[in-house]
Protein backbone atom coordinates (compact mmCIF):
# COMPACT_ATOMS: atom_id res chain seq x y z
CA UNK A 1 0.00 0.00 0.00
CA UNK A 2 1.68 3.68 -1.17
CA UNK A 3 1.32 5.93 1.44
CA UNK A 4 2.80 9.64 1.51
CA UNK A 5 1.59 11.53 4.82
CA UNK A 6 3.92 14.36 5.68
CA UNK A 7 3.24 17.04 8.73
CA UNK A 8 4.75 20.53 8.94
CA UNK A 9 5.08 20.30 12.33
CA UNK A 10 3.18 22.14 14.88
CA UNK A 11 2.71 25.35 12.46
CA UNK A 12 -1.00 26.78 11.26
CA UNK A 13 -1.73 26.43 8.32
CA UNK A 14 -2.02 30.38 6.56
CA UNK A 15 -4.41 30.95 3.77
CA UNK A 16 -2.18 33.06 1.55
CA UNK A 17 -4.69 33.74 -1.32
CA UNK A 18 -8.56 33.20 -1.71
CA UNK A 19 -10.44 33.47 -4.78
CA UNK A 20 -13.98 33.39 -5.36
CA UNK A 21 -14.38 31.08 -8.43
CA UNK A 22 -17.97 30.99 -9.11
CA UNK A 23 -21.35 31.43 -6.80
CA UNK A 24 -19.77 29.22 -3.70
CA UNK A 25 -16.76 27.99 -5.39
CA UNK A 26 -13.82 29.43 -3.75
CA UNK A 27 -10.35 28.51 -4.37
CA UNK A 28 -7.43 28.58 -1.47
CA UNK A 29 -3.69 28.95 -1.63
CA UNK A 30 -2.60 27.21 2.29
CA UNK A 31 0.98 27.61 3.09
CA UNK A 32 2.06 23.95 3.62
CA UNK A 33 5.80 23.32 2.11
CA UNK A 34 5.93 19.42 2.74
CA UNK A 35 2.96 18.96 1.34
CA UNK A 36 3.53 21.43 -1.96
CA UNK A 37 6.98 19.63 -1.71
CA UNK A 38 5.65 16.05 -1.63
CA UNK A 39 2.25 16.15 -4.14
CA UNK A 40 1.58 14.15 -7.06
CA UNK A 41 -1.55 14.46 -9.35
CA UNK A 42 -4.33 12.21 -8.16
CA UNK A 43 -3.92 12.90 -4.20
CA UNK A 44 -6.06 14.71 -1.91
CA UNK A 45 -5.88 16.63 1.52
CA UNK A 46 -7.36 16.44 5.18
CA UNK A 47 -8.40 19.60 5.97
CA UNK A 48 -9.69 20.45 9.99
CA UNK A 49 -10.94 24.10 10.43
CA UNK A 50 -10.33 24.04 14.07
CA UNK A 51 -9.99 22.01 17.27
CA UNK A 52 -13.55 20.84 17.27
CA UNK A 53 -14.17 21.06 13.35
CA UNK A 54 -14.66 18.31 10.60
CA UNK A 55 -12.70 16.55 9.18
CA UNK A 56 -13.09 17.18 5.13
CA UNK A 57 -11.54 15.58 2.22
CA UNK A 58 -9.99 18.25 -0.30
CA UNK A 59 -8.41 17.84 -3.75
CA UNK A 60 -4.97 19.21 -4.20
CA UNK A 61 -5.35 21.32 -7.46
CA UNK A 62 -2.00 22.55 -7.33
CA UNK A 63 1.23 23.56 -5.61
CA UNK A 64 3.99 26.27 -5.65
CA UNK A 65 6.49 24.69 -4.71
CA UNK A 66 9.00 27.77 -4.49
CA UNK A 67 6.49 29.79 -1.91
CA UNK A 68 5.51 26.38 -0.21
CA UNK A 69 1.96 26.27 -0.76
CA UNK A 70 -0.82 23.92 -2.01
CA UNK A 71 -4.27 24.87 -3.74
CA UNK A 72 -7.51 23.75 -3.33
CA UNK A 73 -10.56 24.36 -4.68
CA UNK A 74 -14.09 23.68 -3.13
CA UNK A 75 -17.68 24.53 -2.74
CA UNK A 76 -19.74 25.56 -0.12
CA UNK A 77 -22.50 22.83 0.43
CA UNK A 78 -22.53 21.88 3.83
CA UNK A 79 -21.54 23.71 7.41
CA UNK A 80 -18.01 22.91 7.30
CA UNK A 81 -17.33 23.98 3.64
CA UNK A 82 -19.80 27.56 4.38
CA UNK A 83 -17.43 28.07 7.52
CA UNK A 84 -14.25 27.66 5.25
CA UNK A 85 -15.65 30.11 2.84
CA UNK A 86 -15.79 32.74 5.48
CA UNK A 87 -11.91 32.47 6.04
CA UNK A 88 -9.76 35.38 4.59
CA UNK A 89 -6.10 35.45 3.72
CA UNK A 90 -4.36 35.32 6.54
CA UNK A 91 -6.45 33.20 8.42
CA UNK A 92 -5.13 29.85 9.93
CA UNK A 93 -6.32 25.94 9.77
CA UNK A 94 -5.87 23.74 12.76
CA UNK A 95 -4.16 20.93 10.65
CA UNK A 96 -3.83 20.10 6.76
CA UNK A 97 -2.88 16.44 6.21
CA UNK A 98 -1.73 15.10 3.29
CA UNK A 99 -0.72 14.21 0.30
CA UNK A 100 -3.22 10.96 0.60
CA UNK A 101 -4.14 8.55 -1.40
CA UNK A 102 -2.17 6.94 -4.30
CA UNK A 103 -1.58 9.12 -7.23
CA UNK A 104 -2.78 8.87 -10.74
CA UNK A 105 -1.30 6.14 -13.33
CA UNK A 106 0.30 8.75 -15.31
CA UNK A 107 2.46 7.84 -18.30
CA UNK A 108 2.11 8.29 -22.29
CA UNK A 109 -0.80 6.63 -23.44
CA UNK A 110 -1.46 8.25 -26.67
CA UNK A 111 -5.02 10.00 -26.44
CA UNK A 112 -6.57 10.82 -23.46
CA UNK A 113 -9.64 12.21 -23.14
CA UNK A 114 -10.27 13.96 -19.40
CA UNK A 115 -13.92 14.47 -18.17
CA UNK A 116 -15.14 17.03 -15.86
CA UNK A 117 -17.99 17.62 -13.93
CA UNK A 118 -18.91 20.84 -11.81
CA UNK A 119 -15.99 20.94 -9.00
CA UNK A 120 -14.63 17.92 -10.39
CA UNK A 121 -12.82 20.25 -12.68
CA UNK A 122 -10.06 21.54 -10.01
CA UNK A 123 -8.73 17.44 -9.35
CA UNK A 124 -9.10 17.01 -13.36
CA UNK A 125 -6.70 20.02 -13.83
CA UNK A 126 -3.38 18.17 -12.36
CA UNK A 127 -4.07 14.84 -13.93
CA UNK A 128 -4.85 16.92 -17.32
CA UNK A 129 -1.32 18.46 -16.84
CA UNK A 130 0.68 15.41 -16.22
CA UNK A 131 -0.82 13.70 -19.13
CA UNK A 132 0.30 16.41 -21.34
CA UNK A 133 3.95 16.93 -19.54
CA UNK A 134 4.15 13.23 -20.21
CA UNK A 135 3.08 13.57 -24.08
CA UNK A 136 0.14 12.71 -24.77
CA UNK A 137 -2.28 14.23 -26.46
CA UNK A 138 -4.80 15.73 -24.56
CA UNK A 139 -8.94 15.71 -24.87
CA UNK A 140 -10.93 17.88 -22.49
CA UNK A 141 -14.60 17.65 -21.97
CA UNK A 142 -15.62 20.17 -18.98
CA UNK A 143 -19.49 20.40 -18.05
CA UNK A 144 -20.94 22.46 -15.34
CA UNK A 145 -25.16 23.61 -15.32
CA UNK A 146 -24.55 26.81 -16.87
CA UNK A 147 -22.65 28.95 -17.94
CA UNK A 148 -21.56 30.88 -14.91
CA UNK A 149 -20.28 27.27 -12.85
CA UNK A 150 -17.76 26.13 -15.44
CA UNK A 151 -14.36 26.68 -13.84
CA UNK A 152 -10.67 26.42 -14.60
CA UNK A 153 -11.72 26.89 -17.73
CA UNK A 154 -8.42 28.99 -18.70
CA UNK A 155 -5.95 26.80 -17.08
CA UNK A 156 -7.67 23.68 -19.03
CA UNK A 157 -6.87 24.90 -22.44
CA UNK A 158 -3.37 25.78 -21.46
CA UNK A 159 -2.83 21.98 -21.09
CA UNK A 160 -5.20 19.96 -23.97
CA UNK A 161 -5.02 19.87 -27.39
CA UNK A 162 -8.59 19.88 -27.80
CA UNK A 163 -11.60 21.49 -25.24
CA UNK A 164 -15.35 20.97 -25.21
CA UNK A 165 -17.81 22.52 -22.98
CA UNK A 166 -21.26 21.35 -22.36
CA UNK A 167 -24.07 23.22 -20.15
CA UNK A 168 -27.07 21.72 -19.04
CA UNK A 169 -29.53 24.79 -19.95
CA UNK A 170 -27.23 25.10 -22.90
CA UNK A 171 -26.09 29.22 -21.94
CA UNK A 172 -22.32 28.11 -22.81
CA UNK A 173 -20.60 25.90 -25.13
CA UNK A 174 -23.24 22.75 -26.17
CA UNK A 175 -26.26 21.95 -24.45
CA UNK A 176 -26.60 18.57 -22.97
CA UNK A 177 -24.12 16.40 -21.11
CA UNK A 178 -20.37 15.38 -20.86
CA UNK A 179 -21.50 11.76 -22.27
CA UNK A 180 -22.98 12.88 -24.98
CA UNK A 181 -19.64 14.77 -26.31
CA UNK A 182 -17.40 12.05 -25.16
CA UNK A 183 -20.27 9.29 -27.10
CA UNK A 184 -19.64 11.17 -30.20
CA UNK A 185 -15.81 11.38 -29.87
CA UNK A 186 -15.46 7.49 -29.63
CA UNK A 187 -18.08 7.40 -32.40
CA UNK A 188 -15.26 9.29 -34.58
CA UNK A 189 -12.12 8.53 -32.91
CA UNK A 190 -9.68 5.90 -30.37
CA UNK A 191 -8.29 6.86 -27.47
CA UNK A 192 -5.99 5.22 -25.13
CA UNK A 193 -7.61 6.13 -21.79
CA UNK A 194 -10.28 8.24 -20.39
CA UNK A 195 -10.36 10.00 -17.00
CA UNK A 196 -13.29 10.70 -15.53
CA UNK A 197 -13.88 13.45 -12.01
CA UNK A 198 -17.10 14.80 -10.70
CA UNK A 199 -20.45 14.17 -9.44
CA UNK A 200 -20.94 10.30 -9.14
CA UNK A 201 -23.91 9.86 -11.78
CA UNK A 202 -21.73 12.05 -14.17
CA UNK A 203 -19.08 9.28 -14.22
CA UNK A 204 -21.22 6.76 -14.46
CA UNK A 205 -22.70 7.85 -17.28
CA UNK A 206 -19.12 8.38 -18.68
CA UNK A 207 -18.18 4.26 -18.00
CA UNK A 208 -21.55 3.08 -20.13
CA UNK A 209 -20.61 5.73 -23.13
CA UNK A 210 -16.72 3.98 -23.14
CA UNK A 211 -17.67 0.12 -22.24
CA UNK A 212 -18.49 -0.66 -25.44
CA UNK A 213 -15.84 0.77 -26.71
CA UNK A 214 -13.09 -1.15 -24.55
CA UNK A 215 -11.56 2.21 -23.60
CA UNK A 216 -9.66 1.86 -20.07
CA UNK A 217 -11.62 4.02 -18.03
CA UNK A 218 -10.62 5.71 -14.41
CA UNK A 219 -13.06 7.30 -12.12
CA UNK A 220 -12.25 9.23 -9.49
CA UNK A 221 -14.02 8.39 -6.67
CA UNK A 222 -15.62 11.07 -4.16
CA UNK A 223 -17.01 8.58 -1.24
CA UNK A 224 -17.59 9.89 2.19
CA UNK A 225 -14.28 10.14 4.50
CA UNK A 226 -13.41 10.43 8.02
CA UNK A 227 -9.46 9.74 8.65
CA UNK A 228 -8.02 9.51 4.95
CA UNK A 229 -5.80 6.75 6.32
CA UNK A 230 -8.00 3.48 5.89
CA UNK A 231 -9.33 2.66 9.59
CA UNK A 232 -12.53 4.03 9.19
CA UNK A 233 -13.91 2.23 7.01
CA UNK A 234 -16.50 5.06 5.83
CA UNK A 235 -15.40 5.42 2.37
CA UNK A 236 -15.26 1.61 1.52
CA UNK A 237 -16.52 1.38 -2.38
CA UNK A 238 -17.73 -2.17 -3.77
CA UNK A 239 -15.10 -2.23 -6.96
CA UNK A 240 -14.83 -5.45 -9.26
CA UNK A 241 -16.95 -6.83 -6.78
CA UNK A 242 -14.50 -6.25 -3.85
CA UNK A 243 -14.38 -3.77 -1.01
CA UNK A 244 -12.51 -0.99 -1.33
CA UNK A 245 -11.22 2.05 0.55
CA UNK A 246 -11.22 4.94 -1.60
CA UNK A 247 -8.55 6.75 0.72
CA UNK A 248 -5.75 4.10 0.82
CA UNK A 249 -6.56 2.45 -2.15
CA UNK A 250 -7.98 5.36 -4.74
CA UNK A 251 -9.02 7.48 -4.91
CA UNK A 252 -8.95 6.17 -8.81
CA UNK A 253 -10.63 3.42 -9.85
CA UNK A 254 -11.40 1.15 -13.12
CA UNK A 255 -14.46 2.87 -13.61
CA UNK A 256 -16.28 0.15 -15.51
CA UNK A 257 -15.44 -2.09 -12.43
CA UNK A 258 -16.95 0.60 -9.63
CA UNK A 259 -21.07 -0.05 -8.11
CA UNK A 260 -21.66 3.61 -8.50
CA UNK A 261 -25.37 2.78 -7.52
CA UNK A 262 -23.86 1.88 -4.24
CA UNK A 263 -21.73 4.92 -4.01
CA UNK A 264 -24.75 7.35 -4.46
CA UNK A 265 -27.04 5.74 -2.23
CA UNK A 266 -23.70 5.56 0.23
CA UNK A 267 -23.44 9.28 -0.05
CA UNK A 268 -26.82 9.74 1.10
CA UNK A 269 -25.96 8.50 4.28
CA UNK A 270 -25.92 11.57 6.63
CA UNK A 271 -28.36 13.78 4.06
CA UNK A 272 -30.28 14.68 7.16
CA UNK A 273 -27.33 15.32 9.64
CA UNK A 274 -25.94 17.66 7.16
CA UNK A 275 -28.98 19.56 6.77
CA UNK A 276 -29.55 19.75 10.55
CA UNK A 277 -26.06 20.78 11.03
CA UNK A 278 -26.05 23.36 8.27
CA UNK A 279 -29.76 25.06 9.64
CA UNK A 280 -28.08 25.68 13.38
CA UNK A 281 -25.19 27.02 11.92
CA UNK A 282 -27.01 29.97 9.70
CA UNK A 283 -29.24 30.05 13.47
CA UNK A 284 -25.85 30.95 14.55
CA UNK A 285 -24.85 33.16 12.29
CA UNK A 286 -28.01 35.08 12.34
CA UNK A 287 -27.50 35.50 16.29
CA UNK A 288 -24.48 37.03 15.95
CA UNK A 289 -25.18 39.41 13.62
CA UNK A 290 -28.56 40.65 15.74
CA UNK A 291 -25.95 41.01 18.56
CA UNK A 292 -23.72 43.06 16.10
CA UNK A 293 -26.09 45.26 15.26
CA UNK A 294 -27.55 45.43 18.51
CA UNK A 295 -24.29 46.41 20.01
CA UNK A 296 -24.05 49.06 17.38
CA UNK A 297 -27.72 50.79 17.87
CA UNK A 298 -26.41 51.09 21.58
CA UNK A 299 -23.58 52.75 20.68
CA UNK A 300 -25.12 54.70 18.57
CA UNK A 301 -28.28 55.51 21.22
Amino acid sequence: MERSIVSDGDKMYRITHKEELCETVKLFDIEAPLIAKNFKPGQFLIVRIDETGERIPLTIVDTDRINGTVRIIFQEVGKTTKKLGMLRPGDTLQDVTGPLGKPAEIEKFGKVVCVGGGVGVAPLYPQAKAFKEAGNEVISILGARRKELIILEDEIRKVSDRVYITTNDGSYGRKGFVSDVLRELLEKEKFDRVVTIGPAVMMMAVAMVTKPHNVKTIASLNAIMVDGTGMCGACRVTVGGETKFTCVDGPDFDAHLVDFRELMERQKMYISEEIRATEAYKEELESALLSVYSLLKQRKG
